[in-house]
């Protein structure tokens, strides 16, 4: 045998069987945080042991809204804010599937605030991961619903004056069922977290922070996205124990991260079945007491005609 006749040996990346390995590489820049919060998303649906195709994925449009198009499942990229009602309506039409809308900061809470607050509150069960990176990345750096007081965009250039919303706290005072926050830097623990939210009932919400190397940290003199890692690790605490209503974020502040709510409560869905089963229920009853009446009136009149 001819020893200098090299094998060549495949490389497969441990995700292409839930990767779309044929539309790599990605769009995404270099030091971007999606990349990894795209594999922490694997890693969690594949410990929740949930066959891929029971899994859909929604996601609206921005940077975030891309993942939808790398993940080899079944998958919806929607309309500006409207990714939470098209997973309502999969999650209603077909209840044994595992819905998950993937998407940013600014596509959740900016135009589809009023959808993400509706459905925590009616508890649909479905499961919202929110890439936060505190600007508009895709679109030319504008101010996002997050983005910190004092931070520079390219609609805030002498700093951000609108206080940002604290996005767990959102998630928590309007209803839902499982309510976490982590950074890009929490990888297991994040792919712990969607494994959690992916096996339980009800609206779950997952805030994911992540460097945006490319608009973000280069209007607010970041460095790279691996100088922005460094940052949330330092300022990263984990406290499962917090109020997610009072550890809002800023440009210098603790990153308070962990599971901060996770109760048990019916869904919409549920609720929903039961109030119909009452009213059928009553209405039965109602129309027997009704017939019953209705032949002792009839009974009584024969006798009185006899």
């Amino acid at each position: 045998m001819n020893k200098n006749i090299q094998v060549k040996k495949e490389i497969y990346h441990p995700m292409e069987d839930i990767l779309r390995m044929d539309r790599m590489p990605h769009i995404w820049c270099p030091g971007c945080g999606l990349g990894s919060d795209v594999v922490a998303f694997a890693q969690g649906i594949k410990k929740a042991n949930i066959p891929f195709d029971k899994v859909v994925i929604v996601s609206g449009i921005g940077c975030t809204g891309r993942v939808a198009g790398y993940l080899r499942l079944d998958s919806y990229h929607t309309t500006h804010g409207r990714a939470i009602p098209f997973a309502t309506g999969l999650k209603l039409a077909n209840r044994e599937l595992t819905v998950v809308v993937f998407s940013g900061d600014g596509d959740l809470f900016a135009i589809g605030g009023n959808h993400l607050i509706h459905a925590a509150r009616r508890n649909v069960d479905i499961n919202v991961i929110c890439v936060n990176n505190f600007i508009y990345g895709m679109t030319g750096g504008q101010n996002a619903p997050t983005t910190p007081l004092g931070a520079y965009s390219s609609t805030a250039p002498y700093g951000n004056f609108e206080p940002p919303f604290n996005l767990v706290g959102l998630a928590a005072a309007s209803g839902a069922t499982y309510v976490a926050r982590w950074t890009s830097i929490h990888i297991r623990r994040l792919a712990d977290s969607i494994a959690t939210a992916a096996k339980k009932k009800g609206f779950c919400f997952i805030e994911i922070v992540t460097p945006c190397a490319t608009v973000f940290a280069r209007k607010n003199k970041g460095g790279t996205g691996l100088d922005l890692l460094s940052e949330f690790k330092n300022r990263s605490v984990i406290n499962h124990s917090a109020d997610p209503t009072k550890i809002p974020l800023d440009m210098e502040g603790e990153i308070v991260c962990g599971e901060f709510v996770n109760e048990e409560k019916p869904t919409f869905w549920e609720n929903v079945k039961e109030g119909i089963r009452e009213k059928v229920e009553k209405k039965v009853d109602w129309e027997k007491m009704q017939s019953k009446r209705k032949r002792k009136l009839y009974a009584e009149s024969s006798d009185d005609l006899s």
